[in-house]
C-alpha cells in the first residue's frame, strides 16, 4: 500500500552518469501530431522505477519527463471515445471522430477545430441537482469488455518501461458541468436548496471512480491512476477554497484512498489558476499536481513541495525562434536552480514542445547532479 502525504525519504542507490546513455537513436512516439518524439535514452534503470521513487520522495536518478510517462485512457470507458480522446492500442479511426454518449448517457458533439468533442449543446439533463437521482445513468462495470481490453492492451504495455498513467477524463465537477451546464453547476455547488443533491451525486461518483481504479489496476497494471478535473479559470478558481473543502474534498479523498489501497499514486489533474486551492490537493490525498505555467509553481514547490509532486516550468518559452544553445543554457539553468530541492521537495518539470537540444541536456545534467 502506498501511504499518501506519509513518506519515508531516503536515497536510492547512485549510479553514475555515462555518455552511452544519450547514445540513443530510439524515439517515443510524439504526444503533439507533426512533430518528432522525445529520445528513449538508455536509462540505468526503467522510467517507471524512477519516477515511483520520486512519488515515494526518494531522489530520484534523474528529473522525469513527460515521455517517461504513458499516457492511457482507454477505449473502454464510452466517456472516451465520445469525448473523441482514446489513447490505447486500439486507437480512433478518424470515421469514429464523431462523439456519442458517454458511460452517463450523456451525448457528445466531436468540434473538429479543437481536436475534441463538447456536450451537446442545447438540452442538459438536468435543470436542478434534486433531479440526479432520476434522470442520471450509471453504467454496468461487468458489462465493459475487460477480457478484450487486457487481451488488445497488456503486451504492448508489458514491454514497455516507462511509467503507466491512466486517466479519467471527468471528475466531480467537471461531470456537474456535463449534467447541467456551466452556470447551473457553479449555482449548485452554493446553492442551500442544492448542496445536500450535489454531495450525494459526487458521493455516488467516488464509488464509480474508485471501482474504475481498482479494475484499471487489474486491468493494466499502472503505476498512476489520474483523475481529471478543473477548478479554475485564466485569472483565478471557479469557487473559494471552503466550498471545494466542503463540497468536493471529501468525495476525491475517497477516490484517492481507493486508488492508495489499490498501490496506485494518485495524480489530480487540475487546469486554471488555483494556487489558493492547492491546499485542497493536498488534503484530497494526492501524490501529484502538475498544474499550467500561468502558477507560480516555484513558489507552490517552495510552500508545499513536501506534500505535493509538482512540476516545474523552464524560464523560456519553446518556439521555433529558441536556438540550441539557447535551449542547452535554459537546461543547465533549470537544473542548477531547482536541482537542488529535489531531495526534500520533488517535482518534475513541465516543457511542453521542448527541443531535443533541451531534453538531452536536462537528462545529463540532472543525472550527473543525482549521481
Amino acid at each position: 500500500m502506498i501511504a499518501s502525504n506519509n513518506h519515508t525519504t531516503h536515497n536510492m542507490n547512485r549510479i553514475p552518469f555515462h555518455p552511452d546513455e544519450l547514445n540513443s537513436s530510439v524515439f517515443y512516439p510524439s504526444p503533439i501530431s507533426g512533430l518528432p518524439g522525445p529520445r528513449k535514452y538508455n536509462t540505468p534503470i526503467p522510467p517507471r522505477e524512477n519516477l515511483r521513487a520520486l512519488l515515494n520522495h526518494e531522489t530520484p536518478l534523474w528529473i522525469p519527463a513527460g515521455s517517461d510517462r504513458r499516457m492511457m485512457t482507454p477505449r473502454i470507458d464510452p466517456d472516451n471515445v465520445a469525448r473523441c480522446f482514446v489513447s490505447d492500442v486500439q486507437a480512433l479511426q478518424p470515421e469514429e471522430k464523431i462523439g456519442g454518449k458517454d458511460k452517463h448517457g450523456i451525448e457528445w458533439v466531436f468540434v473538429p477545430v479543437a481536436g475534441g468533442s463538447m456536450v451537446k449543446p442545447g438540452s442538459p439533463l438536468l435543470e436542478d441537482a434534486n433531479d440526479w437521482e432520476k434522470l442520471v445513468l450509471f453504467p454496468d462495470l461487468d458489462a465493459w469488455d475487460w477480457e478484450g481490453s487486457i487481451a488488445a492492451n497488456r503486451p504492448d504495455l508489458e514491454a514497455d518501461t516507462r511509467a503507466l498513467t491512466v486517466t479519467v477524463l471527468t471528475g466531480f465537477f467537471e461531470r456537474l458541468i456535463s449534467l447541467m451546464d456551466f452556470d447551473k453547476a457553479a449555482v449548485a455547488m452554493i446553492d442551500e436548496e442544492q448542496k445536500d443533491a450535489v454531495k450525494a451525486l459526487f458521493d455516488r461518483l467516488a464509488d464509480l471512480y474508485a471501482d474504475i481504479a481498482v479494475r484499471y489496476k487489474k486491468a493494466y497494471d499502472p503505476l498512476v491512476f489520474c483523475l481529471h478535473d478543473d477548478w479554475g479559470s485564466q485569472r483565478s478558481p471557479f469557487f473559494s477554497l471552503a466550498t471545494v473543502r466542503e463540497m468536493i474534498v471529501p468525495a476525491f479523498s475517497r477516490v484517492a484512498q481507493a486508488v492508495h489501497d489499490a498501490g496506485m499514486f494518485f495524480d489530480i489533474h487540475s487546469c486554471g489558476k488555483n494556487e489558493m486551492l492547492v491546499p485542497a490537493y493536498i488534503e484530497i490525498g494526492a501524490d501529484s499536481w502538475g498544474g499550467q505555467s500561468i502558477n507560480d509553481k516555484a513558489m507552490l514547490n517552495e510552500k508545499y513541495g513536501d506534500k505535493l509532486v509538482m512540476s516545474l516550468d523552464p524560464d523560456v518559452s519553446f518556439t521555433s525562434e529558441i536556438s540550441d544553445e539557447e535551449a542547452i543554457a535554459a537546461a543547465k539553468r533549470f537544473v542548477r536552480e531547482y536541482g537542488p530541492r529535489m531531495e526534500k521537495k520533488p517535482f518534475t518539470y513541465s516543457a511542453m514542445g521542448a527541443s531535443q537540444a533541451f531534453l538531452d541536456t536536462l537528462y545529463e545534467e540532472s543525472r550527473k547532479l543525482f549521481s
